[in-house]
């Protein structure tokens, strides 16, 4: 646990400093992600997703999702449906906006296990409600952890954390964005975990980094 809150601590001193030092150009997401068994096939998802131009205090969006999902297989292939309520403040001309937007979609994500690597793929599809529009879009997520000083993803674990997710619209221009992704995390426990990185966006032939720290909890409802 000692380790963990150093790993984060340091991590977030590098993510202000940075941030401050490149306003705008710079962001920090600090991120939360549940995935809580009801019982053996249905399970809790939640999340909230704290996103910022800078460090922290000029806030670009707030994300909280939630869903119900029922694996197929046992602790795998899971199918989910879910809500988000997605609070942007863009800048337009130099002025803060803010715009509302709920989503509903469906997703599923199947994982593998290949000696070390720990693969899952996520196919994700999103009805978003904006204020004065419809859009539908689909998501594409591949995601790799390796345990670095453990076989296997045990506690007190390091590990490295990559992924890429691309987003095609169903309307105007197809390809919307592109995410690649790479950190460090740590094993707290069997259904606690801490990551670390930076993630780099695409998007409209532009690029903007992110640093970003994610707190997992799967903690299962069910301890049986």
């Amino acid at each position: 646990m000692r380790i963990a809150r150093s790993l984060a601590l340091v991590i977030f001193t590098l993510a202000t400093t940075f941030s401050f030092a490149q306003k705008n150009d710079l962001g920090a997401w600090y991120m939360y992600f549940g995935n809580n068994k009801i019982n053996k096939k249905w399970n809790w998802h939640n999340e909230i997703q704290y996103r910022n131009y800078d460090a922290i205090g000029d806030l670009e969006q707030l994300l909280i999702r939630t869903g119900i999902g029922y694996d197929l297989s046992e602790n795998n292939n899971n199918v989910l449906l879910g809500y988000g309520f997605v609070l942007s403040q863009p800048y337009v001309n130099g002025e803060k906006k803010e715009n509302i937007e709920h989503r509903i979609f469906q997703q599923f994500i199947t994982k593998q296990q290949l000696g070390r690597f720990n693969l899952q793929h996520r196919y994700r599809l999103e009805e978003r409600f904006l204020e004065d529009d419809f859009r539908m879009r689909f998501r594409y997520f591949l995601g790799l952890n390796i345990p670095i000083n453990n076989k296997e993803m045990l506690p007190k674990t390091f590990y490295a954390s990559v992924y890429n997710e691309v987003f095609l619209h169903f309307n105007g221009p197809v390809f919307d964005r592109n995410r690649v992704y790479g950190a460090l995390g740590y094993v707290i426990s069997k259904n606690l975990r801490i990551e670390a990185g930076y993630m780099n966006q695409l998007q409209e032939n532009k690029n903007r980094g992110q640093i970003q720290i994610g707190f997992y909890n799967n903690i299962p409802f069910n301890r049986k």
